[in-house]
């Protein structure tokens, strides 16, 4: 069964939310790389390195192909393309909102030297 699409989010989300695996797509973003290579930076064994690929291979983010004896892994940036678009809606809206907020200062600041103004020619508010 096909994941929907806020699915195939929060996989990607909980796949990056362990430096480990942030660690193996950074790797991976370089080559590909078979679950020993992977392994050798960590204090981990293979297995452990394995149970953390299962979960990048579910979220979609690696794939692995049979190559004679080897199993090299690889990135898959689909996902990772899916997370970046869902984050730059939000991107947009606080970038909106700071400009709102500066065109406020900027007011708020047009308006005091106004008043500094008027008050130096001798004028009351």
């Amino acid at each position: 069964m096909p994941l929907s699409s806020m699915q195939r989010l929060d996989s990607t989300f909980a796949a990056l939310a362990d430096p480990t695996r942030r660690a193996i797509l950074a790797r991976l973003a370089g080559g590909e790389a078979t679950v020993n290579e992977l392994a050798e930076p960590f204090a981990m064994s293979q297995p452990a390195i394995s149970k953390h690929l299962k979960v990048l291979e579910r979220a979609g983010l690696v794939s692995r192909r049979r190559d004679a004896q080897r199993r090299p892994c690889r990135l898959e940036a689909r996902p990772l393309a899916e997370a970046t678009g869902w984050l730059e809606s939000y991107r947009r809206f606080w970038e909106a909102s700071y400009q709102n907020l500066d065109a406020l200062l900027e007011q708020i600041k047009f308006e005091e030297k106004e008043k500094k103004a008027h008050k130096k020619k001798g004028g009351t508010r």
